[in-house]
């Protein structure tokens, strides 16, 4: 009976335990001092004309289209400014970097990519 009672406070405690318990938390705070600078683009900068729209839109769909990459590699910040595209973001290998790089650079209308993208540390 006291082992039944041991082994029930034990998993009572656990339970009432957050589920980060011993992690850290995530911190942006760099990251979001040098979106703030004014030197970055984020997607507010985003070209406001129909062809920047639509280029925007075909390279989101080139890359959510291919399902060899990565949940983050789909959600990479897009931000084309006349024709000029942006990509920010994490990404998990130095290959994917390259691929979504590479599908910005085949899409009709882009004049230049400044790849910002980020390899995820392991």
């Amino acid at each position: 009976m006291k082992f039944i009672l041991c082994v029930c406070a034990i998993v009572g405690v656990l339970a009432a335990l957050p589920a980060s318990a011993g992690q850290p938390d995530a911190d942006n705070t760099e990251k979001n001092v040098r979106d703030r600078d004014g030197k970055t683009l984020t997607p507010t900068d985003q070209g406001g004309s129909a062809a920047d729209r639509e280029l925007t839109a075909a390279i989101r769909k080139a890359i959510v289209d291919d399902d060899s990459l990565s949940t983050n590699a789909h959600n990479v910040k897009i931000v084309s400014v006349g024709g000029v595209v942006t990509l920010r973001g994490p990404v998990k290998s130095p290959a994917e970097k390259a691929a979504v790089a590479a599908k910005a650079e085949r899409t009709q209308g882009v004049k230049r990519v400044d790849n910002q993208l980020e390899v995820e540390a392991k």
